[in-house]
């Protein structure tokens, strides 16, 4: 990960220096720094601006949090936990995951946008603190946080001068030209626009249509209407509302219909997104393209790269405006339930194609989309009528929340989805087997249990079979990871069979195999083993998935271990660490790093493959229980260590593991894929490699030698 998320400047940064200047002595002097002012002041890029300038005095980095997005204030640890790039698949809560990755380190978290959640925000900027003695915050919004030892920077707006070069700056980036040095009218313009650079900016949109004095005396009619209109409202509020309602006046009359429809998505969204939501009989969605143009050229719209193509962003304050004539129209309960139809869809085609060659970008939409799918589930849970849609939106996103790394943000949808009865005996069982799902991975055995247990009744109670399969399936990945091998084989089993029968074939179905196979060898029974997961690399192949595949590759990996094939292993490994990196997906990741320890000491890289030990450490604790607490997942661990310290010595293998511990997640896989070495104190290679786990028989269970079929030939992640 890198030490900063902080977005690049996109344009030149104009004024501002004794601000700056205030702003970095702040932050020398306290550790909790707020930017107040007005909307459009320029608090947010101020506070951007400093931090960049401040990097260096950071070791652990500098992460920016946007709150702004968010509705539901329960989502904020979540926000900051992805801010910090946290992937944690304990029960624990996200605060607690928060303060022990903050307690050592020296960060700077830049808030932005918190002033609707402040009553929540407060306590936990209180609490992070008050914890993490090398924490700093710095925050960006409306109001003060008023937490003891707050530092406040009231941002004023720009001076004349600083006023005039901005609008030159940005006019001149408009295509428009520069408004002569000077110019009285000019002076006026900034004036009477007080300096805000929002406001500013909008104008700067409008010069190549209108001339400076044309600006003013449209604005001369602006603000005589508003001052009759808005007597209570602070004299710069007033000023940028006048300059948003001045440019939304300049709009044509479908801009404006677009602008008030585009306040309703919470993040960056792509055109498809556009036409869908916001077209109809009044707003085309062949004119669509254009409108977006035109919003754009007049600075009301940002366009940004996303890791899946280009995207538009209206900013706060813009959509705010909006969000009031949408409210005007008595159009926004229709507008947000078109918003969440879409996203509804999106998530539909994500987990269809989560099954296909498009995996990697199925995840690097879903988290593009992902503020945009938290307005979807808390839509659906304010409407009791619609509890049936969050069920099944947040069942929907399974592949999400387990091989994305989400699993506790998506225990909090399930588990609120499933607190009410949807009268939608599809959608429940379907959300109860993906908890069941993610609870077995944090390990969380009760809840686990708890849920599976209650699909598995209700769905032989309404006769789904595919409800039950699930359910069954996971309560033997539930004993795969608690040791009791031949009931995970048999309850896997029982599933797969029931996959087959009813057509079933995605990458659930692929993991069923390939747990199978894992029991299988955890029993001794390699040959049987390798031949399930050689099934599974090949559907894979064929089908261009990766994810499972990347499971299938740490058994064929070990298997090549016991052989003596160490470069094989290592090859194996290698992919496999990086396809668990790509969907930042911890267990895979940190099962490969700890059997990749294991060929690397059978290799006579004793000290490199301490350093891997110690690396896995800190992912584990992300993790969960170390190894599940299974004594056949934790036998490579032992023997690897057992190995490392006799090479070394119990002081220097020590030593290089305590190294390892303090590599982060991305240091871990930059390590493991460059298979570095230390020759000085590696040993010789082992000639071969014992087998930790005992060679017995096993009888080929029926349903696992095939992943069932489905019958027109396209698969699909149907569930219960």
């Amino acid at each position: 990960m890198r030490r900063s998320n902080l977005p690049a400047e996109l344009n030149r940064f104009v004024g501002r220096v004794a601000e700056q200047a205030a702003l970095t002595a702040l932050l020398d002097a306290s550790r909790l720094v707020t930017v107040v002012g007005v909307g459009g002041v320029g608090k947010t890029r101020l506070a951007l601006r400093a931090a960049a300038g401040v990097e260096k005095r950071y070791v652990d980095g500098i992460r920016l949090v946007e709150l702004a997005p968010l509705r539901d204030a329960h989502l904020i640890e979540y926000a900051l936990a992805e801010a910090l790039g946290l992937t944690d698949h304990t029960p624990r809560t996200p605060r607690e995951v928060l303060l022990e990755h903050l307690a050592e380190r020296r960060t700077l978290l830049v808030v932005d946008g918190f002033e609707h959640l402040v009553e929540q925000c407060a306590p936990l900027v209180r609490e992070l603190l008050e914890r993490a003695p090398g924490l700093t915050v710095l925050a960006a919004g409306r109001r003060p946080l008023r937490v003891a030892g707050e530092a406040v920077l009231r941002l004023a707006p720009l001076g004349v001068e600083d006023a005039m070069t901005l609008l030159a700056e940005r006019a001149a980036e408009a295509g428009a030209p520069a408004p002569p040095a000077g110019e009285d009218a000019v002076r006026e313009l900034c004036r009477r626009l007080d300096g805000i650079p929002l406001a500013l900016e909008l104008a700067a949109g409008r010069l190549p249509l209108l001339s400076v004095r044309q600006m003013l005396c449209r604005l001369d009619d602006r603000f005589r209407l508003l001052a009759d209109g808005a007597r209570g409202a602070l004299p710069r509020h007033r000023t940028l509302r006048t300059a948003i309602g001045w440019s939304h006046e300049l709009c044509t009359p479908e801009e404006r219909l677009l602008w008030a429809r585009l306040s309703v998505f919470p993040g960056p969204f792509d055109l498809e997104a556009v036409e869908y939501v916001c077209g109809g009989p009044e707003l085309p969605p062949e004119r669509v393209l254009d409108l977006l143009g035109g919003l754009l050229a007049q600075s009301l719209l940002t366009r940004e790269d996303t890791p899946v193509g280009p995207a538009y962003r209206m900013l706060d304050t813009v959509a705010a405006y909006g969000a009031e004539w949408l409210a005007a129209l008595d159009d926004t309960e229709r507008m947000r339930r078109r918003h969440r139809d879409w996203y509804m869809g999106l998530a539909t085609w994500c987990e269809l194609e989560w099954f296909s060659p498009r995996q990697a970008e199925v995840a690097a939409l879903t988290e593009v989309a992902l503020p945009h799918l938290r307005a979807a589930l808390d839509l659906c849970l304010e409407v009791p009528e619609d509890t049936h849609l969050a069920q099944h939106l947040a069942g929907t996103l399974w592949f999400a929340w387990v091989g994305c790394g989400r699993l506790s943000e998506g225990r909090h949808w399930l588990e609120r989805s499933l607190t009410l009865e949807s009268g939608h005996e599809e959608a429940r069982l379907k959300a109860l087997w993906v908890l069941g799902y993610v609870a077995v991975l944090q390990g969380d055995g009760t809840a686990a249990v708890a849920a599976l247990h209650e699909c598995g009744e209700r769905a032989r109670s309404s006769h789904n079979a595919l409800a039950e399969a699930y359910a069954t399936h996971r309560m033997g990945c539930l004993a795969l990871l608690t040791d009791d091998m031949p009931r995970a084989e048999e309850l896997i089993g029982r599933a797969l069979d029931a996959y087959r029968e009813l057509g079933e074939l995605n990458s659930n179905v692929l993991m069923g195999q390939i747990e199978v196979a894992l029991a299988r060898a955890f029993r001794g029974d390699l040959e049987g083993a390798v031949a399930l997961c050689r099934e599974v690399r090949e559907i894979c192949e064929e089908r261009g998935e990766l994810w499972a595949r990347a499971y299938a590759l740490y058994v064929l990996a070990y298997s090549a271990w016991t052989r003596g094939a160490y470069a094989e292993a290592r090859e194996l490994l290698t992919e496999c660490v990086s396809i668990n990196h790509t969907f930042r997906d911890l267990v895979g990741l940190v099962l490969a790093v700890e059997l990749l320890a294991l060929v690397t000491v059978s290799e006579g890289h004793a000290a490199e493959a301490a350093v891997l030990q110690g690396a896995a450490v800190p992912v584990w604790e992300t993790v969960g229980v170390r190894l599940f607490g299974s004594e056949a997942f934790d036998a490579p661990r032992t023997l690897c260590r057992q190995r490392a310290e006799e090479a070394l010595g119990a002081a220097a293998y020590g030593a290089a593991f305590r190294e390892g511990q303090g590599l982060s997640a991305a240091e871990v896989v930059e390590r493991a894929l460059a298979a570095r070495r230390d020759p000085a104190v590696d040993g010789p290679a082992a000639a071969s490699a014992p087998r930790p786990f005992r060679r017995a028989g096993s009888t080929a269970l029926p349903g696992t030698r095939k992943p069932a079929g489905s019958p027109t030939g396209k698969g699909g992640e149907a569930a219960g």
